[in-house]
């Protein structure tokens, strides 16, 4: 296999802790829009509320990556990492430096 799998492991870590930060500095856009009748108007409330409904769902994105790369460690362990799931071939290095998530070949993913 062509694939530095501990190159792998460090492009996992990077990704999730990229996807941590954004996470940790996204908090307070996905908090509860205060609804407060005398500092905003009408439309400025509706932007809030559509700022916050935008943040909830790149969080939930995230949570998707996470669990993801959780898919791509245990792939890691069990020595399947670097294969595609459905027809076995080995996926290209340049694929999982794109993205170290991949689970699929590009003729399987398309």
């Amino acid at each position: 296999m062509s694939i530095d799998l501990e190159k792998a492991r460090q492009r996992l870590d990077a990704r999730r802790l990229e996807l941590e930060e954004l996470s940790a500095m996204s908090a307070e856009s996905r908090a509860t829009v205060m609804l407060d009748q005398q500092s905003a108007g009408r439309l400025s409330r509706m932007d809030s509320m559509q700022q916050q409904a935008m943040a909830a769902a790149q969080e939930r994105r995230r949570k998707h990556d996470r669990g993801r790369i959780k898919m791509a460690e245990r792939r890691l362990a069990a020595g399947d990492y670097g294969y595609c799931v459905e027809c076995d071939a080995e996926i290209p290095d340049g694929r999982l430096a794109i993205d170290p998530m991949a689970e699929k070949c590009v003729a399987c993913a398309s």
